[in-house]
């Protein structure tokens, strides 16, 4: 299982979880979700409920990712499939994200 932590703004948002390769789960952090100030991390993940879960590593992270060759030369120098999006996204969306949000291998998973 690999888990990663979801910022807003430097702000824990929440924790997202790859179980295998078709589970996925995004759970909001309980006190972000129970403040009415924190707005949603995307409108794909409103907070409406507290989980989310989905056989796809959900759109708004695939987004994240680098395409085409960036890809390719982002996975052959972290030594990363190309195929594996989560373990690219733990590994590039760390710092210098288009956005205010970033993801971060929890601290287990280092």
């Amino acid at each position: 299982m690999k888990v990663a932590l979801v910022y807003n703004n430097g702000v824990l948002a929440g924790r997202l979880t790859q179980a295998d390769q078709q589970e996925y789960t995004f759970r909001y952090d309980d006190a972000y979700f129970l403040n009415p100030i924190k707005p949603a991390i995307s409108l794909t993940l409103p907070k409406e409920k507290q989980e989310y879960k989905s056989p796809v590593l959900f759109p708004f992270f695939f987004n994240m990712l680098a395409e085409g060759v960036n890809k390719r030369l982002q996975s052959r120098q972290l030594q990363v499939d190309e195929n594996d999006s989560f373990s690219l996204l733990l590994n590039t969306a760390g710092t210098d994200t288009i956005g205010a949000i970033t993801v971060k291998p929890a601290p287990d998973e280092r």
